[in-house]
């Protein structure tokens, strides 16, 4: 039986070994750039990380970039499809959100959002710090959905 101090080393060290796995020396290619952020003291919480609910509403925004130009008018988040926090944010991180069109349909659009963060100490190497998906529904005057002109195949 391990003791509990050997049981923390190995968590430990599990987890810099998955942290450093996750450190990338590029960012996507396929997905576009959206929005490049910095957050400041004031979107901390009491550990010094960067609310959740920050980070959220940062990525409501970066996902609406794409929707917008096949809604071309009012738009609406209808629902946050997936939302999973891989790594936290820090203080002071450059945050780049990248996002890709997954599908439109009659009146809404679904996105992707993946934003990396480069470390303040660590300038040209990235972390995936969070992945979300997003639905946004085109809406009409009085907040109704309203068809999405489609595509070109």
């Amino acid at each position: 039986m391990s003791s509990p101090s050997s049981a923390a080393s190995a968590a430990s060290a599990a987890s810099a070994a998955a942290a450093a796995a996750a450190t990338l020396k590029s960012l996507p290619t396929d997905m576009e750039l959206v929005l490049k952020v910095i957050p400041m003291p004031a979107d901390c919480n009491a550990n010094g990380d960067i609310f959740g609910g920050w980070v959220m509403a940062q990525c409501d925004l970066a996902g609406s970039v794409i929707p917008a130009r096949y809604a071309k008018g009012r738009q609406a988040t209808v629902a946050v499809n997936e939302f999973i926090f891989k790594q936290p944010v820090r203080l002071g991180d450059i945050l780049s959100f990248y996002s890709k069109l997954v599908r439109v349909g009659r009146t809404s659009i679904t996105v992707t959002v993946e934003v990396f963060a480069e470390r303040f100490r660590a300038q040209g190497e990235y972390i995936k710090v969070t992945q979300a998906t997003f639905t946004y529904v085109a809406i009409d005057d009085n907040g109704r959905p309203r068809p999405i002109e489609q595509p070109a195949a």
